[in-house]
């Protein structure tokens, strides 16, 4: 139930989706409030029209906003009116924001109904007792605070035009804005770990607003191209978690479709709710069956050993920075990432759009999923990061494009790891952390050196020349010293190698203008055939490395200044894309691991 005309009027969360639902994205009042006059002006009260109008869920930087003014407004406040469907009488009604960045308070009717701190993650309110008949009113406050440098904030710059790495930042509604209506009673979450090697799926189900009394069975059919694979039906009694194993009589994980780039079938499952006798919600999602390992130091998908052709991709558009404009454009920078012969992405910097993750689902990609760091270490970077670390993993959980999370990158934030034991031990509770709420995936500590415990050793090599390059990874013992002439160490505080694979997780980041932008690289290249040269000549040692196991391209496209893409920034290829693919596909050495 939506209007096709609004901007980003696909489904926002594909992974637990209901039919009754409303997008609130489109033409909101707006305005800047950089004296912080607002709350004593009873903004939040609603009864003040705003004087600006912006298009959500662009912020007010980009060009789709209709703003695009890139200056520092640390404070905006947003406003629309709103009805609720007639059909949702007598339900519970949800308003749903996918990311504000980065401090957030709404108000509906004047009344305070939620508040959220981080950037990058979603949240809701259940506003039903604060609607009226007719017309209601949104407000919504956003704070950034654009020179903190302990905010997770990720390549978002604290100066006023962006430079080197750092780009355009994000203020305000950055994701989706909708309504669902729900029952009293209904679905909270559910969590989905597939296990192939028993032909299972671990299934975890919460519910809200159970009555003491009430008689609640949830009823899961899993089907497969259309055709049903099994069905079951549970009972639950009061604040209690639905907790069971799916597909256990599925013979064994031979005869379950397996998960795979090149192969990634999925399963379709329903959830239907039903409460004394009625149903009371009835959610759809996906999951695929597939595993990943590290078995005697190989890297493995679903058991047999698996080469990771990546690329760095920094999830930006020219025209909506962070935010895609289209769900359209979401697709196809899956689609040329796979045309050019990569099977997964590293997305840097960013917790990416939960369409991204759908597309790479359906169509078949690898995603590690990286934090957005902070770039100053203190005792409250630790208490903003680690809530928004959990938020991340829980909101993506069920994906199975994603084999990696990323919690830290290039000691961004923990700059004296080597010796600091507050940061050396916060890298280490991050990975514990993780692993504390999945089992199922591969936890990169701090991509690139100074790890502390990981289950893969990742480097990052801007080296240009072939020989060195083959030099450097002809061995794991000058794999990992490679780094050293940096000043850097594979490992900090007292950890060591422990035969973890070892991955070129960021190295290339051949500079070619192909269009009218300016910028830099970390080497040029003069022509088409210089820059397919250049690029086969840091990507075969990569290929014929004995103990490499993979790599990460830097990068998808140009990006702002960056001009280091295989795309520019508006996703046309700098050279054809099939000679991209005959190099990052190209043939493999055996690997002596």
């Amino acid at each position: 139930m939506t209007t096709t005309s609004l901007p980003r009027n696909d489904y926002p969360r594909p992974q637990f989706e209901r039919g009754s639902w409303v997008s609130l994205n489109g033409t909101w009042e707006f305005a800047f409030d950089d004296n912080r006059v607002g709350r004593k002006h009873k903004w939040h009260h609603g009864q003040t029209a705003l004087s600006e109008q912006i298009q959500v869920p662009f912020t007010f930087e980009s060009k789709l906003s209709g703003i695009g003014e890139p200056g520092f407004h640390d404070t905006v406040w947003y406003r629309r009116s709103f009805s609720v469907p007639a059909e949702w009488a007598d339900r519970r009604v949800h308003l749903h924001f996918g990311a504000v960045d980065y401090l957030s308070s709404v108000w509906v009717n004047g009344e305070l109904v939620a508040t959220h701190e981080g950037g990058h993650t979603p949240f809701f309110a259940d506003i039903t007792d604060a609607l009226q008949p007719g017309d209601n009113v949104l407000v919504v406050k956003a704070e950034d605070f654009s020179l903190d440098l302990s905010l997770p904030r990720g390549k978002q710059f604290w100066k006023p035009k962006s430079h080197g790495i750092f780009y355009t930042r994000t203020t305000g509604i950055w994701q989706s804005v909708w309504m669902e209506a729900v029952d009293e009673t209904h679905l909270a979450k559910v969590r989905m770990t597939p296990n192939i090697d028993k032909g299972e799926l671990e299934l975890h189900a919460y519910t809200r607003g159970l009555g003491k009394d009430d008689h609640v069975a949830l009823k899961v059919e899993v089907s497969f191209k259309g055709t049903l694979v099994t069905e079951d039906v549970y009972t639950l009694k009061a604040e209690e978690e639905i907790r069971t194993v799916l597909l256990q009589h599925y013979n064994g994980f031979r005869r379950c479709h397996l998960w795979s780039p090149e192969n990634p079938q999925l399963y379709d499952i329903k959830f239907t709710l039903t409460k004394n006798g009625q149903t009371v919600d009835e959610v759809t999602s996906y999951f695929g069956m597939r595993k990943i390992s590290v078995e005697n130091g190989r890297l493995m998908l679903n058991n047999r050993f698996y080469y990771m052709r990546l690329v760095l991709d920094q999830g930006y558009f020219p025209d909506g920075n962070l935010t895609p404009p289209s769900d359209e454009a979401i697709k196809k920078d899956v689609e040329l990432t796979k045309e050019m012969g990569f099977n997964g992405a590293r997305k840097h910097q960013k917790l990416e759009d939960p369409r991204y993750h759908y597309w790479c689902d359906k169509l078949g990609l690898l995603v590690w999923s990286e934090a957005a760091n902070a770039y100053q270490y203190s005792f409250e970077y630790v208490r903003r990061f680690t809530k928004e670390w959990q938020e991340s993993i829980d909101r993506d959980y069920n994906h199975p494009c994603i084999v990696a999370w990323v919690p830290l990158n290039e000691s961004w934030g923990v700059w004296d790891i080597k010796e600091n034991e507050y940061q050396q031990q916060h890298a280490l509770a991050m990975y514990h952390l993780t692993r504390s709420l999945d089992k199922s995936r591969l936890v990169v500590s701090n991509d690139g050196w100074e790890h502390m415990r990981t289950d893969l050793l990742t480097i990052h090599d801007y080296e240009a020349s072939q020989p060195v390059l083959e030099d450097r990874y002809h061995t794991a013992e000058s794999s990992i010293e490679s780094i050293k002439g940096h000043n850097r160490r594979c490992f900090a505080g007292d950890m060591q190698y422990e035969g973890q694979p070892i991955l070129v997780s960021e190295f290339g980041g051949i500079s070619f203008k192909k269009s009218e932008w300016e910028g830099w690289g970390y080497s040029g290249a003069e022509n088409d055939d210089d820059f397919v040269r250049k690029l086969k000549a840091v990507v075969d040692p990569m290929l014929t490395s004995p103990v490499v196991q993979g790599y990460c391209y830097t990068q998808l496209t140009d990006v702002e200044q960056e001009i280091n893409g295989l795309l520019t920034y508006d996703r046309t290829p700098k050279v054809p894309l099939e000679q991209i693919r005959a190099i990052m596909a190209g043939p493999l050495a055996p690997k002596k691991v």
